[in-house]
């Protein structure tokens, strides 16, 4: 076992490197600039408690979506409020994207909102580009799920947009 204090600092290193996750988390699953700083707070305290139990069977940023992504849906649970996105009249608040694409990453953000935990976290995990194998290991289901998921997800999406416009 590695000592408290290089543990500390791997670990920092390791949220700062991959903190771009944790951020669409909260604006997937959070309304407002205080309950996304709310979430991300909780999101790291889970991924510190957790941390220990790391054993590397997987890349680091698939094991922390996993954790963040159950501390958002538990979160939500324990507060019984479900979080929708908050108008996108700021779109400066989305990450990474060239001004010319906020409109249709923020009219995409609303959409993702509308839909179930479970949907909102398969498609951030696609959109993240990552595999379905990597996406059915943070989900706890089967690629050939995440397969079906996927098809119905993206068709729902498109109807919601489709009915925005």
């Amino acid at each position: 076992m590695k000592p408290q204090k290089q543990n500390k600092k791997e670990f920092s290193e390791l949220i700062k490197v991959n903190q771009r996750i944790i951020h669409k988390i909260t604006y997937i699953y959070a309304n407002g600039p205080v309950d996304r700083e709310d979430l991300f707070q909780e999101i790291c305290l889970q991924l510190w408690k957790s941390y220990p139990n790391f054993r590397e069977e997987s890349l680091f940023s698939t094991w922390m979506y996993r954790v963040a992504l159950n501390t958002a849906i538990s979160t939500i649970r324990k507060k019984k409020n479900n979080f929708e996105v908050e108008s996108l009249k700021n779109q400066e608040q989305i990450p990474d994207e060239p001004f010319e694409e906020k409109e249709n990453v923020a009219r995409l953000y609303k959409a993702i909102s509308k839909l179930n935990n479970i949907d909102k976290a398969i498609i951030l995990l696609w959109l993240e580009e990552k595999n379905y194998d990597e996406i059915a290991s943070v989900m706890g289901t089967t690629k050939s799920n995440v397969s079906v998921k996927l098809v119905r997800i993206k068709r729902k999406l498109e109807e919601i947009i489709f009915k925005q416009n």
